[in-house]
């Protein structure tokens, strides 16, 4: 077998530690390029594990990428979220129930209130399940520090985790209703299938229009809805050019909106206990464009 096979072997299993530490899926791409023109230059003599080299590779990558990141981050135009990623179980079949749950976006944005290490700690034991001692020479750290960041991180994220599950299927109805609803402007169906204290956030990165502040409460993001759907013709677009279609984004049922065919935007609904308790929309350009590759190739 090859260099190139080895590493393609091990691709999907680098893109998903890559993906989870970072929330951009072109970061992560330029991360397993750059893990490739590594593990292809130099590799030690008495390698006993190509996964976790590779593993140790692109965590540590992604750890300086993080930590440069954040000084960007704080200066980002309005509401930063993931760089959404289209999911498709026909291809890309569920593995286990905590590998499903992190790649969702309302989870990604967890791990955002994460340290650097805090997240690289948590996703390769919760996630992606290697022993301490692992994650220590991955890291080039002890054990026991391991242990009280990977304690410490639960606890924030157990905090703040949704406490309902369901599954896509499960979901998909509600999303459903809601794509109707914001079709037709029903206000009445809108409110339907909203929590009351549903929070509405919109990433448009300072390029196009976006809420540049978190919208919290029903009767708050049915207006915002229904203000976008009354405005749209204002701003030179026909209702009749726009498509909304359901397509399975992180793992979640989530609308993909199409402009003449071009997307413009991916509504991400979060769905608890049988209502849209969050909405996060990403309309940013720049991270529209891997979503849109990933779908045209599906067709």
């Amino acid at each position: 077998m090859t260099e190139v096979d080895v590493f393609q072997t091990h691709r999907a299993a680098l893109f998903a530690v890559a993906y989870r530490m970072l929330g951009s899926a072109t970061d992560a791409d330029d991360v397993l390029q750059d893990a490739w023109l590594r593990f292809s230059a130099a590799q030690p003599a008495d390698l006993r594990s190509v996964k976790a080299y590779l593993t140790t590779i692109v965590a540590r990558l992604c750890l300086d990428r993080l930590k440069s990141a954040r000084a960007t981050r704080e200066k980002y135009v309005g509401t930063w979220l993931p760089e959404p990623v289209a999911t498709d179980p026909r291809r890309e079949p569920e593995g286990s129930l905590a590998l499903s749950e992190s790649v969702t976006l309302a989870f990604m944005v967890l791990l955002e209130t994460l340290t650097p290490e805090e997240r690289a700690v948590f996703l390769l034991r919760e996630v992606f399940d290697y022993e301490y001692d692992e994650i220590a020479g991955m890291l080039d750290t002890t054990p026991a520090n391991c242990r009280q960041l990977f304690h410490r991180a639960r606890g924030r994220i157990a905090e703040r985790k949704p406490r309902f599950r369901a599954t896509v299927d499960e979901k998909r109805p509600l999303v459903d209703r809601f794509v109707r609803a914001f079709r037709d402007g029903s206000e009445e169906e809108l409110t339907s299938v909203l929590a009351a204290d549903v929070g509405f956030w919109s990433d448009g990165g300072g390029k196009v229009l976006a809420a540049r502040r978190p919208v919290f409460g029903r009767d708050h993001v049915v207006t915002l809805l229904l203000g976008i759907r009354r405005t749209a013709p204002a701003t030179g677009i026909s209702l009749d050019s726009v498509a909304l279609d359901i397509v399975e984004v992180n793992r979640e049922p989530a609308i993909v909106m199409r402009i003449a065919g071009v997307i413009e935007a991916v509504y991400v609904p979060t769905v608890e206990d049988n209502a849209i308790t969050a909405l996060r929309i990403v309309r940013n350009p720049d991270k529209l464009t891997y979503i849109s590759r990933q779908l045209a190739s599906y067709q």
